[in-house]
């Protein structure tokens, strides 16, 4: 591959997936090396004053401040682009922080946004707390009932913002559909991504325009960094998200883009054997719990839907014991493989309690009107031996009385 060859679109357009997770976006320095560089500087300096000027202008391409562009940070930015099949993607510094991003940029005091039930708690908290603030309303909705989403649509709604599946209820939304509602009245659908990555799902194939990412999750893959990521139209990450991130300053180090842009390189096999191991793990499970939610076994209401927009199962599905809070923490505490933890999408399986840990902010009230209890637990299922995940989960389901 020469020097530029991975940032050149006429030739990675043509890349196949698999390609484009080890070699898109890669561009090489003079030196020739073959893992992508890692530019640990703030700034840069030019030749000339009328080169900096130029650059400033926009008249002339290359580097100004790391807080806009970075060769590491732009490498990732590319890569996930390509696997995303967008036109553009900008990195910030945490899922979060791209979520907040997404929104921000493009909302107003006036604004109305629709917003699913079910979603990562901080997801929640920017529509119910922090957007009100700066007079934007949010109308809560059943992601999955695509009739409630066309009729919260006010004359000022600009924005749907949903994930699928949703955390912790694995709630699958149909992107098809609510895409088009959305484009039938000139608003902007932004859906969290986070559960499934490019390589099991990409909603700008259905008609979404914006994908907001946490890369922490399984484009890491391994809990070693923070990282978000947004992808859409030039148009959006230009001319809306730029200006916003510019001038707020959410980016991404370039130590964690570089960290990132290894883990895109085992993406697509990391997601495929832990939705793997989930189905399998997920099966055993469901034998034992009172109820489980899994989008891709029989008993999920929305499996079809599921499988048609994800090409596997995922890692994560979760669980709903009756004996509430106590019997979830007895499980937990039983776990002698498995880690407690709140984090997703790692290579490590690891379980959480939503109603203590990731909604605990939401209060009673919150969580009950999301569908989450405090019997529901959530499993990221990770690479390790599926034989050894099912053994630990046996004992720990014995001991917690099931």
């Amino acid at each position: 591959m020469k020097r530029t060859t991975g940032q050149d679109r006429t030739q990675t357009r043509n890349w196949r997936p698999a390609t484009r997770a080890i070699r898109g976006g890669t561009w090489r320095s003079e030196m020739g090396e073959t893992s992508e560089a890692l530019f640990l500087t703030s700034g840069y300096s030019y030749d000339d004053a009328a080169s900096v000027a130029a650059r400033f202008a926009g008249e002339q391409e290359g580097m100004t401040y790391s807080r806009l562009q970075n060769p590491t940070v732009a490498m990732l930015e590319e890569r996930i682009a390509l696997l995303e099949g967008a036109e553009a993607c900008r990195t910030q510094a945490s899922g979060m922080a791209a979520m907040t991003a997404a929104l921000l940029c493009q909302l107003s005091a006036g604004d109305h946004m629709v917003g699913a039930r079910a979603a990562f708690g901080s997801c929640r908290w920017l529509g119910d707390h922090l957007l009100p603030r700066f007079g934007v309303e949010t109308t809560v909705v059943d992601a999955g009932d695509t009739a409630q989403w066309e009729a919260a649509i006010r004359p000022n709604t600009k924005v749907f913002f949903f994930e699928t599946p949703a955390n912790p209820t694995m709630d699958v939304a149909d992107l098809a559909a609510i895409a088009e509602i959305a484009k039938a009245h000139g608003i902007t659908t932004v859906v969290d991504n986070a559960f499934c990555s490019p390589a099991l799902q990409r909603p700008l194939e259905f008609g979404i325009d914006v994908v907001a990412y946490s890369a922490t999750k399984l484009m890491d893959g391994q809990g070693r960094v923070l990282a978000g990521a947004v992808c859409g139209s030039e148009e959006f990450i230009n001319d809306k998200l730029l200006p916003f991130q510019r001038n707020t300053g959410p980016n991404l180090s370039p130590f964690n883009a570089w960290v990132v842009l290894k883990g895109l390189e085992t993406l697509d096999l990391r997601a495929r054997k832990q939705s793997e191991n989930a189905l399998a793990l997920g099966r055993f499970v469901e034998k034992r719990v009172p109820r489980i939610l899994h989008p891709w076994l029989d008993s999920h209401p929305q499996q079809a839907l599921a499988m048609k927009q994800m090409d596997a199962c995922g890692p994560i599905f979760s669980m709903v014991l009756d004996g509430g809070r106590a019997q979830a923490h007895a499980l937990l505490d039983a776990l002698q493989l498995i880690d407690i933890s709140n984090n997703i999408g790692d290579s490590r399986s690891l379980m959480c309690h939503p109603a203590s840990t990731t909604h605990h902010n939401m209060g009673a009230e919150g969580r009950e009107a999301m569908g989450i209890g405090e019997g529901m637990l959530r499993l990221n299922v990770g690479l390790e031996d599926i034989e050894d995940l099912i053994e630990d989960m046996d004992q720990a389901l014995a001991k917690a009385g099931l």
